[in-house]
C-alpha cells in the first residue's frame, strides 16, 4: 500500500507482462454533452512517473494511487482510462496490503479500445495502486499533442487531451492528483537540460549508463493531467529572480534553442511585470520556488500554462527589434502575462469539465487585457480587443460553428478553443466588472478563491461568488453562458424641450442573433445587458452626463435624463460595455462630432469606424468599378484625425484611420454577399481617402520619419509613432505607382539600416503588391537574407507574400509551397502561407473556385499530419451560406468532397466539416 507521504516508484524488478499491444484503429466519433457530466468511479490521488527517453522511443511507467469515488461507484467498479497511440507493455494492480498482480487482457483483467482501456480486475477495496508501462514514439508525433520532438528538444502539450497520448489515465480536468515523483531520464549529450513541473528534488547520472542522466521533480499542488509537462533537450537560457510580496524568492528562467537566447529578454521583463501586477491588482502571489518558460518552434497553440513550466510557441516568446514588430512585443507581453495569470485562474482553481473552458480562459484573457492596458494604453488595448472580437468572434457567432461561451456539446474538444470561449468569454467577465464596479469584482474574485482553491469547478460557481460577494441577484446573467449568437440592441431617443428631458429607449431583439441556427440550438430569452452611456453638449462638445451604466433586463426599457437645456448627442455603449450589435440612427454629422469630441476614447474611434463602414457599404451598393465620393463629414473627420497634434497616444489616431475589416462589415450586411465586390468597395474607399488627404498623409509621414542616427526605442510612445507613420504609408501607397514604390523602397532600406522590423515589414507588405520591378525583387531577397535562417523572420517573409492583394496570388502561394523552407509539419510555417491565403479575399474567393479547391486539398493533406491545424483550415469555408449563389455552389462542391472522405477524417476535422456543411 502507498504510505501517507510520497513513495518511490519501483522502476525495475519482476512484473507480470501483458502481451505488447498496439491499438491502431481510429477512435470512435462520439458527441459529448454537458448535461451528461458524471464524476469518475475513481479519483487519482497521487501520480508517480518514470519517463525514459531513447532515440526513436520513450518508455513511460506510471503508478496511480486510485481512490474509490463512493458517491457514484461501489468497490470493484471498473476503472476507465483514456489512451491513444500507446504501445502497452504491462498492467499491474497493487492492493492495499502491497500484493502485486499482473493483469491480462480479457474480461477479468483489462479491455482495450481505440481510445482507452477499461480495467475490470480492480480490487474490492476503497483504494489501490495501478501500474502501467507503455511506449510512445515522440519523433513520429506530427500531431504535436502528447510528447513530441521539436528541433533540439522533447516537449509535451497535454491540453486538452494530450496526456492520453502519453500514458493511460482518466484524462479529464476534474481528476486532480499530486505528482509526487516524476523522474525524467535522457541522453546527456542530446538532452543536457531536463525540466518538469514543480521543484527539482534530485538529479544525477544513471548508474547503469554513464552517457545518460536523470532529474526528479515534485509538484506539491494537485493538478489535472492537462497541466503536466516535461522538457528534455539542448537548450540555452536566461535567468533572473522575483521576490514576492511575502518575501519568497522565485528563481525565473526562460529557455530556447541556443541560437535564440539573445531574443528572450523581453519575455523575462514581461514575466516580472505580470508577477508584480497580479500581486497589486488581485493580491495573488506565486506559489513555487521556480518558474520556467520554454520556447518551442513546433507548437499548435500560442502557449501553455503548465504548472511552473510554461511551454510557449516561439512566436510568442522571442523578440529583438530587428526580428520582431511592435505588435509582436505587445503580444508577447500579453501572452506571458496570460499564462502566468493562469497559475491562479486555471491551475489553482481549474474547470470541472471541458464545457467550462471559458471559466479559466475567458477569465484569464480578461486579466491579461487589464494587465496589458495598465502596462500601456487602456484605450488602445480596448480598441484592439474589439477589432479582434468583431473580425473573428462575431463571424463565428453568426456562422454554423456558433456556440455559447460554455458549449453544450462537442466531438473534438480541440475545436472549442475558439474566439467565443476566449474573446467573448472575456467580455462576459468584463461585464461582471462593469455591473459590480472594480471593487465589487475584486470582492467576488476573493470569495471565488477562498471557496474553490484547489478545486475543479464550474462557471456557475464563479457567478455565485460574484453574486454573493456583492449581494446581487445574477441569475439572469447566466443567459450569457447559455445563448449562442451576438445579441442585438436597438436604441432610440426622444427630446422633450418643454420638460427638459431626454429619454433613451433600449430594446433587445430577443433571439435575433440566433436566427441562422437550427431551432434546437436556440435559446431566446432576454439577457442582462449593461449599456454604458454618456451625453454630450452638441454646441460645445462638453460632457453633460458622465458614463452611466444602464441595465437592460427586459425586451425594452426606457431611461430618462432630466435637466437637459438642449438636446444632447448620446455616446452609447461606451468602452464597448457589452458584446452586442447596436443600432442607433446617428447622422454623419453626429458621427463626425463624436469622432472629434467624445470624451470616451473608444467611442471616438467607434464613430470613425461607423463612418468608414457606411462609406464601404454605400460603395458596395454603387455601380461596380465606380470611384467613391467621400462624404464631406467623413473626409473632414479623417483630416482632423491625421492632423491632430494634441493627442499624445498616436496609436489612437492610427487605429481611427484604419477602415473596418471586411469580415466585420460582412456581419452587418444582408446575404447574399459578393466578398470580392465588398473587397473592391473597401479598396475604392481607401483610394478615395488616399487621394483626398494625400498632402496631409505626406506631411504627417515626413514629420514622423526618424531622423538619421535616431535611436530605435521599443516602448508604447514610439510604437504609436511607427504605427501612425505606417498607416500614412499605407494610404500613400494606394496608387501603386512608381512614387509609391520608391517611398516603400526607401523606408525598407532605412529600416534595414536601423534594425527596425516594424517599419521594414510594413514597407515589404506594400512592395509585394506593387508591379514586379527591381525594387520588389531586391527587397524580398534582402529580407530573406537578413533572416539568416531565423524561423520567425522567414515566417514573416512567407506571410507578406501570401497576403499580397494581386491577381496571381494563388499561383504565388503554390510557388511558395515549393520553396525549400516551406513545410506543412510546422504549424507556424503552414499558417504563414495557407492560413494567410484563406484570408486573402481576392485569391481565396476567386470566381472560378480554384481558391476553394486549393484549400480543400490542404485540409485533407494536413489532416493526416495534424488534425488540430486541419480543422482550423476547414473553418475557412464557414461563411459560405452568406455568400452569393455562385460561390455557395463552388464551396458546397468542396465540402461534398470532404464529406465523402468522412471515414478517413480525424474527429477534429469531421466535426468542423459536418457542421459547416449544415449551415443555413
Amino acid at each position: 500500500a502507498l504510505a501517507a507521504g510520497p513513495r518511490a516508484v519501483r522502476f525495475s524488478g519482476s512484473t507480470v507482462m501483458a502481451a505488447a499491444t498496439e491499438v491502431m484503429e481510429k477512435p470512435a466519433t462520439i458527441e459529448k454533452f454537458r448535461k451528461d457530466y458524471r464524476q469518475p468511479n475513481y479519483w487519482i490521488q497521487e501520480v508517480q512517473l518514470d519517463v525514459r527517453i531513447f532515440e526513436g522511443e520513450t518508455k513511460v511507467e506510471a503508478l496511480l494511487r486510485c481512490k474509490l469515488n463512493d458517491s457514484v461507484a461501489e468497490p470493484g467498479a471498473e476503472l476507465v482510462l483514456d489512451g491513444e497511440d500507446l504501445r502497452l507493455e504491462s498492467v499491474e494492480v497493487v492492493d492495499a496490503d502491497g500484493t502485486a498482480r499482473g493483469l491480462a487482457e480479457g474480461p477479468e483483467g483489462y479491455e482495450l479500445s481505440a481510445d482507452g482501456m477499461v480495467v475490470r480486475g480492480t480490487p474490492k477495496a476503497s483504494s489501490f495502486d495501478l501500474r502501467t508501462r507503455v511506449v510512445v514514439e515522440p519523433e513520429k508525433n506530427t500531431q504535436l499533442s502528447g510528447l513530441y520532438f521539436s528541433g533540439c528538444m522533447y516537449c509535451t502539450q497535454m491540453e486538452a487531451e494530450g496526456f492520453r497520448r502519453f500514458t493511460y489515465f482518466p484524462d479529464r480536468p476534474d481528476v486532480m492528483a499530486k505528482y509526487t515523483r516524476v523522474r525524467v531520464e535522457a541522453d546527456k549529450k542530446k538532452c543536457p537540460v531536463l525540466l518538469g513541473n514543480g521543484n527539482e528534488i534530485d538529479k544525477g547520472d544513471c548508474t547503469d549508463d554513464a552517457s545518460r542522466h536523470f532529474a526528479v521533480f515534485q509538484d506539491p499542488f494537485a493538478k489535472p493531467s492537462y497541466l503536466f509537462a516535461i522538457v528534455a533537450g539542448d537548450l540555452g537560457k536566461i535567468e533572473d529572480s522575483f521576490t514576492t510580496a511575502s518575501g519568497n524568492e522565485v528563481k525565473l528562467a526562460v529557455f530556447s534553442e541556443q541560437e535564440n537566447v539573445d531574443q528572450l529578454g523581453h519575455a523575462m521583463v514581461s514575466l516580472k511585470k505580470a508577477m508584480k501586477w497580479d500581486e497589486d491588482r488581485f493580491g495573488l502571489e506565486y506559489d513555487l520556488d521556480v518558474y520556467n518558460v520554454v520556447a518551442v518552434n513546433d507548437f499548435n497553440m500560442g502557449a501553455m500554462e503548465n504548472k511552473g513550466l510554461n511551454i510557449f510557441n516561439t512566436a510568442l516568446t522571442l523578440a529583438r527589434p530587428d526580428t520582431a514588430t511592435d505588435a509582436d512585443y505587445e503580444r508577447i507581453e500579453g501572452v506571458i502575462g496570460h499564462e502566468y495569470f493562469h497559475n491562479w485562474t486555471g491551475n489553482r482553481v481549474t474547470c470541472r469539465d471541458w464545457f467550462q473552458l471559458t471559466l479559466k480562459e475567458g477569465l484569464t484573457v480578461f486579466r491579461d487585457q487589464e494587465f496589458s492596458g495598465d502596462m500601456g494604453s487602456p484605450a488602445v488595448k480596448r480598441i484592439g480587443e474589439v477589432r479582434v472580437l468583431r473580425a473573428r468572434q462575431f463571424p463565428e457567432d453568426g456562422g454554423p460553428m456558433a456556440h455559447p461561451v460554455r458549449p453544450e456539446s462537442y466531438i473534438a474538444m480541440d475545436n472549442f478553443y475558439t474566439a467565443t470561449v476566449y474573446c467573448k468569454g472575456a467580455e462576459v467577465i468584463r461585464m461582471y466588472q462593469t455591473l459590480l464596479g472594480r471593487e465589487g469584482f475584486r470582492k467576488g474574485m476573493d470569495l471565488y478563491f477562498e471557496r474553490h482553491d484547489g478545486g475543479a469547478v464550474s462557471c456557475d460557481d464563479f457567478r455565485a461568488a460574484m453574486a454573493e460577494a456583492n449581494g446581487r441577484d445574477l441569475s439572469q446573467f447566466e443567459e450569457w453562458y447559455l445563448q449562442p449568437g451576438t445579441p442585438q440592441v436597438q436604441v432610440r431617443s426622444a427630446w422633450d424641450a418643454a420638460a427638459k428631458t431626454y429619454t433613451l429607449t433600449l430594446s433587445q431583439k430577443v433571439g435575433a442573433g440566433q436566427a441562422h441556427l437550427p431551432e434546437a440550438k436556440r435559446r431566446e430569452k432576454p439577457m442582462l445587458i449593461p449599456v454604458v452611456v454618456g451625453l454630450l453638449d452638441r454646441a460645445t462638445g462638453k460632457e453633460l452626463v458622465p458614463s452611466k451604466v444602464l441595465e437592460l433586463t427586459e425586451a425594452e426599457r426606457s431611461f430618462t435624463f432630466e435637466g437637459m437645456d438642449a438636446e444632447p448627442v448620446p455616446s452609447l455603449l461606451r468602452d464597448f460595455s457589452a458584446p452586442v450589435k447596436m443600432d442607433y440612427p446617428y447622422t454623419d454629422e453626429d458621427l463626425a462630432f463624436l469622432a472629434a469630441y467624445d470624451t470616451d476614447s473608444f467611442n471616438r474611434w467607434e464613430a470613425a469606424q461607423s463612418l468608414g463602414a457606411k462609406a464601404i457599404t454605400d460603395q458596395y451598393a454603387a455601380e461596380p468599378g465606380s470611384e467613391h465620393a467621400l462624404s464631406p463629414g467623413f473626409a473632414e473627420a479623417l483630416r482632423r484625425i491625421v492632423n491632430d497634434r494634441e493627442t499624445q497616444d498616436l496609436s489612437l489616431l492610427a487605429y481611427a484611420l484604419i477602415l473596418p475589416a471586411e469580415s466585420a462589415i460582412l456581419e452587418t450586411m444582408t446575404p447574399p454577399i459578393d466578398p470580392v465586390r465588398l473587397h473592391k468597395a473597401r479598396g475604392a474607399v481607401r483610394a478615395a481617402i488616399a487621394a483626398a488627404l494625400r498632402e496631409d498623409f505626406q506631411r504627417r509621414y515626413e514629420e514622423l520619419t526618424p531622423a538619421q542616427g535616431e535611436k530605435l526605442v521599443i516602448d508604447g510612445a514610439n510604437a504609436g509613432k511607427r504605427r501612425l507613420r505606417n498607416v500614412c504609408l499605407s494610404y500613400l501607397c494606394a496608387p501603386k505607382d512608381t512614387a509609391a514604390t520608391g517611398l516603400c523602397a526607401a523606408q525598407f532600406d532605412e529600416a534595414r539600416t536601423r534594425g527596425c522590423m516594424t517599419d521594414k515589414l510594413a514597407a515589404l507588405g506594400h512592395l509585394v503588391e506593387m508591379p514586379v520591378c527591381p525594387e520588389v525583387t531586391k527587397a524580398l531577397q534582402a529580407f530573406y537574407d537578413d533572416a539568416k535562417g531565423d524561423a520567425l523572420v522567414i515566417n514573416k517573409w512567407f506571410s507578406m507574400q501570401a497576403a499580397a492583394d494581386v491577381p496571381d496570388i494563388l499561383a504565388r502561394v503554390k510557388s511558395l509551397m515549393e520553396h525549400p523552407d516551406f513545410t506543412l509539419k510546422n504549424p507556424n510555417r503552414l499558417r504563414s502561407v495557407v492560413s494567410i491565403f484563406a484570408n486573402n479575399v481576392g485569391g481565396f474567393h476567386r470566381a472560378d473556385g480554384s481558391g476553394y479547391a486549393f484549400m480543400q486539398e490542404r485540409v485533407l493533406e494536413v489532416d493526416k499530419l495534424n488534425p488540430q491545424v486541419a480543422s482550423r483550415l476547414a473553418l475557412a469555408f464557414s461563411t459560405w451560406a452568406k455568400l452569393d449563389a455562385g460561390r455557395q455552389g463552388l464551396i458546397k462542391e468542396q465540402l461534398t468532397v470532404l464529406r465523402a472522405k468522412e471515414a478517413e477524417l480525424s474527429k477534429d476535422t469531421y466535426e468542423v466539416v459536418s457542421k459547416v456543411s449544415q449551415a443555413t
